[in-house]
């Protein structure tokens, strides 16, 4: 017997960060674009009550805190944004965080970079 399972996500949340590793990166900032995907059980007596699931809301303020520290690698930010999600939410059975840079100082603009996390119960 199967069971349904609920994804809550943000994509292409458009942050301008001070992260990188050289220092004129993370003092000038550069432009990233975060997912993060959550997903549970759906248990959902009332479809129409927000405490039924999971906020987006809060999902995009959690994001923003772990964006607007100053730090050098995107694992760094891609690791606390997940274990926060998995804080806040100890009911997950998975949980997807992505975090794109755009144009990293390769000399291309046409370069992105990702970092991406999943965890599974």
């Amino acid at each position: 017997m199967g069971s349904v399972i609920q994804e809550v996500a943000l994509r292409n949340v458009r942050f301008f960060s001070p992260i990188g590793y050289y220092e004129e990166e993370r003092i000038l900032g550069n432009e990233f674009f975060v997912d993060v995907s959550v997903y549970f059980p759906f248990r959902n007596p009332d479809a129409e009550d927000l405490m039924n699931t999971i906020n987006y809301e809060e999902l995009y303020q959690l994001t923003c805190a772990v964006m607007k520290k100053e730090r050098k690698l995107l694992e760094s930010a891609a690791e606390e944004l997940l274990s926060d999600v998995q804080a806040r939410y100890g009911f997950l059975n998975e949980a997807r965080v992505s975090i794109r840079k755009i144009t990293p100082p390769f000399g291309h603009d046409e370069v992105q970079t990702v970092v991406s996390l999943h965890y599974k119960a």
